[in-house]
């Protein structure tokens, strides 16, 4: 994906970027020049990857600053550390839960981390992104969704769980739908700014994310897997996607799009099965309407 493709000068953060495909995306993109700056909850995995990252590719040793996306004020005080242009986020972090936890604001986790976090880090940068727009004709950011938006929309009734019965694979889905959304509309309101976002789908990768599966949810990834409409990939195939979407020209001023297979997925009816269309995107996930009604929400929710 990043043949021929120089990333020199090139400002970087990937969340998450501790372990699995957020690792592996920024050992890729180091590779190709870029100074990459891993946010992660964990450190002291950061500095590890950090080394091998700087061993693997002969280039420079990538930053590691502390985030945790479920605590505002490691969010804030990375946004306000940053200093210069970014060029490229890649909203990568994410969790998931075998039962109802919530953060100390009473959000619930999968939601708060998934979405509220990278969207109060996205909002945060959106000055650094844009200076670095203007300095190499656009910034990007690359939103990691996944197949599960598939089973939920967003309850704007409901976001936190606090009245129906909490089912974790729900929750887990309403956030990977918002990540989807979060890229139509930070591109309606950014691109004028030179700041495209777009969605992406890894597809199923064996990482430490599954640690939490429920036994109902590792029972379903199994049975797809037998009837084969699933397939667990690499961490390098379950990266590409993001590489594309940071990379690839066709993608360098163009946003809203939701990406699957390293290529832009087909839409599908909301009332779609999941297992006849895993390499879809439900039209929930890109809805301009739902977008910016989430984006006010979401804006709403961190300034209470």
């Amino acid at each position: 994906m990043l043949e021929d493709v120089d990333l020199t000068g090139v400002h970087a953060i990937v969340t998450g970027a501790s372990s699995g495909i957020g690792a592996e995306t920024a050992r890729a993109l180091a590779a190709a020049g870029a100074e990459v700056t891993l946010a992660v909850r964990n450190t002291a995995a950061g500095d590890a990857v950090a080394e091998r990252t700087e061993e693997s590719t002969g280039g420079t040793r990538p930053r590691v600053v502390r985030l945790d996306l479920a605590d505002r004020r490691t969010v804030t005080r990375f946004v306000d550390t940053w200093n210069g242009p970014l060029h490229l986020l890649i909203n990568n972090a994410g969790v998931v839960t075998s039962g109802l936890e919530r953060t100390g604001e009473g959000w619930e986790l999968q939601f708060a981390t998934n979405h509220l976090g990278h969207f109060a880090l996205a909002t945060g940068l959106h000055d650094a992104l844009a200076a670095g727009a203007s300095e190499r004709d656009g910034a990007r950011i690359v939103s990691v969704s996944s197949t599960a938006h598939m089973r939920a929309g967003i309850d704007f009734d409901d976001l936190h769980f606090e009245r129906r019965d909490y089912d974790p694979q729900i929750a887990y889905a309403q956030s990977k739908t918002a990540n989807s959304l979060f890229a139509v509309e930070a591109t309606r309101l950014w691109a004028s700014d030179g700041i495209v976002a777009n969605a992406v789908n890894p597809g199923g990768v064996a990482t430490g994310l599954q640690r939490n599966f429920t036994a109902r949810q590792k029972e379903s990834l199994d049975a797809a897997e037998a009837a084969g409409v699933f397939t667990y990939k690499s961490v390098e195939q379950g990266a590409a996607t993001s590489i594309v979407a940071a990379v690839a020209p066709e993608f360098a001023h163009s946003g809203g799009h939701y990406l699957d297979d390293a290529q832009e997925a087909c839409t599908v009816p909301n009332d779609a099965e999941l297992a006849r269309h895993p390499h879809g995107v439900k039209e929930w996930a890109l809805d301009p309407a739902t977008a910016e009604r989430l984006w006010s929400v979401s804006t709403d929710t961190l300034r209470a």
